[in-house]
Order: C-alpha cells, then structure tokens, then sequence
C-alpha cells in the first residue's frame, strides 16, 4: 500500500479511537508536519467521511457523533487482542451465556481478515494451550507469538534471541511443539537440539524469531501444558521439599498448584513404606515434591490443607511447622483483654 493512502488510513483509525485529537498530537502520530495532516483530512473528507474541526486553542479533528465506518480496520496486534480475548474466555469459562455472541463475533473477525493474517491466527489459536491459574497478563508481541505459533503449527525449527532472567542473551535453535497461556504469561515448550534438552521459554523475553528449513517430529507424552506445569515446579531453587499428604491431588492442588508442586498419587490404597500404618489409615497418601526459594510461608499452606502430612525433607521445614502450631497454641489459649 503506498505510503500517503496508508497514513490516510492511520488517521481515520485515530479519529476512530474517539475524542478531540488536536493537529499537534495527529501529527506526532503519524511522523508528519500539521499541513500534511490538513491534507489528509481533506482526503477524508473527498471520501464523504465526516470529519468535523473544532477550532480554537484546544481545538483539532474529530469524527461526526454517530458515525461508523464499514470496513473493520484491526492491526496484527489488534486482531490478536481481540480473537485471544474471546478464545480465553470461552476455554476458561468466563463466558457463560454470551458463549453464542463471542462465536459469532470471533466468525464476523475472521471473514474480514487478510488470508495472511488469518492463517497464522488459526495457527496459533491451534497451538495454544491454557492452564487454569490466572494471573495479571503479561502478553508477547505478535511479531513474536505469531511466528512461533505458526512453527508449532507446521512443525518448524526456529532460531529466537532470548533474554534470561539475569540478564544474559543468547540465540537458540529450538524445535517448539506447544504455547502456553500460564498465571498471566505466555511459553513455548521446545526441545533444544543443541543439548537434547526440553525447555521452556518465555515468550515475552524473546526479542526476535526466524523461521529455519526443515522440520521435526514433536516428542511423544504430556500435553505442552502439563509440562510446562511439571517444569515450573521442578525448577531449581534453594530448597526441595518432599512430603507426604493424606489427600487426592485434586485435593492438595486446591492449595498448592501444579505449577509449585509434582503430586503424585500411588497406585496402592496407603502408602504404609513411607508412613506408619496407624497413621496411613484406608485414605491414600500422596508424594508432594516441591522446589522453593523460602520456606517461611509453607507451614500455614500445609495447615490450610487440613490433612494429615508427613515431612520427609528438609528438616528445617519441621522446626518452621513446629513454631507455627507453637504460636497458634498460645493464641488459642489467650484471654480477652477485657477479662
């Protein structure tokens, strides 16, 4: 598209947005001079589009009040806002009796999209995986997801410049067979050919993707979501927590997540090799393995559960569950000041 229509467009978009816009902030919009933003307005106008000036100190550019412009104009990272917006909330379960008008307006989105656009959408809606912790989003560019979701798609190697968490950049070659939506961000589950490795990256920390020739068959086992699950809660930290719990996984889950704890639920009734059978009774015990920076907020966790538990390591966390039964003694021996 040449470069003055496309700008011509820019400024119906941000007449669109709603509002007064003054000639001043047009102009910084769109990197040209006030005149040239004139123009443009005038070219609108040519178009029977209703632009009204205002004029005066505070004045500017605005659309006439009730005006609706036909075609739908949505930006790559527009039309990404808007169709993860309703794919999250239909997988998630906000969308509850609108589930029929977020179909429809998801399809309507759809039919208006360059092929281009819509094609690496669909790859990328395909691709995507939610876990079911929410969190404050954290969103990647779609220059970014896009690319990476088209390379799960059809089974592409990528090359990403990634920034890890202290810092560090480095380029690597991945093979990426899932995304993941998790507690408000957003991973790629990859094996790393270099080290044979499966990783997990984030994706709001890559910088740039290229799409490499060639193609790979994704490992076979869990689903992309439930490693990423299982990689979160086996990253190393300072301390590894081993336990056991008198309780399903469904149960202990509803305390500490997948993505902070590895529940395993053995096949046997009890669990009496890790536990005296007095204690074990016919419920089932399960393993919980956990890797954590602290250990100061485990023990009210592991008393909310309210199930009977076993420590196996480390030795610390006894003497922190200890203090805590300690203080809540005391509290519940306590009198009212009052009295």
């Amino acid at each position: 598209m040449p470069r003055p229509v496309a700008r011509v467009l820019a400024l119906l978009e941000l007449l669109q947005s709603g509002g007064l816009r003054t000639v001043a902030d047009l102009a910084d919009r769109l990197g040209v001079d006030e005149r040239t933003v004139r123009r443009y307005v005038g070219h609108l106008l040519d178009l029977d589009i209703p632009v009204e000036s205002v004029r005066g100190r505070y004045g500017g550019y605005r659309l006439a009040a009730g005006y609706r412009v036909p075609p739908l104009m949505l930006s790559d990272d527009e039309a990404l806002a808007v169709l993860l917006g309703l794919v999250a909330g239909r997988r998630t379960g906000l969308a509850t009796a609108a589930g029929a008008a977020g179909e429809t307006a998801a399809a309507k989105i759809r039919r208006v999209l360059p092929e281009r656009l819509s094609r690496r959408l669909d790859a990328l809606l395909g691709s995507l995986a939610f876990t079911a912790s929410p969190g404050a989003a954290s969103a990647p560019a779609s220059a970014v997801v896009l690319p990476v979701a088209d390379a799960v798609h059809h089974r592409r190697p990528i090359s990403v410049r990634y920034t890890a968490a202290d810092g560090r950049r480095s380029e690597r070659t991945l093979h990426p067979y899932g995304v993941v939506a998790h507690a408000g961000r957003w991973y790629v589950t990859a094996s790393e050919p270099a080290t044979g490795e499966d990783r997990t990256f984030r994706l709001d920390r890559v910088d740039d993707v290229r799409v490499l020739p060639g193609s790979f068959e994704p490992p076979a086992g869990p689903d992309p979501a439930q490693r990423l699950l299982r990689g979160l809660a086996t990253a190393p930290y300072r301390h590894e927590v081993t336990l056991w719990v008198q309780a399903t996984a469904e149960q202990i889950h509803a305390r500490l997540p997948a993505g902070l704890a590895v529940v395993t639920e053995p096949p046997a009734v009890s669990s009496a090799d890790a536990v005296s059978s007095a204690d074990a009774g016919s419920e089932r015990w399960s393993r919980v393995e956990m890797r954590v920076e602290r250990l100061d907020w485990l023990p009210a966790v592991l008393a909310s559960l309210d199930r009977p538990f076993v420590i196996d390591r480390p030795d610390e966390l006894r003497g922190l569950v200890e203090a805590l039964a300690g203080r809540l003694a005391d509290s519940a021996r306590r009198r009212s000041p009052d009295t």
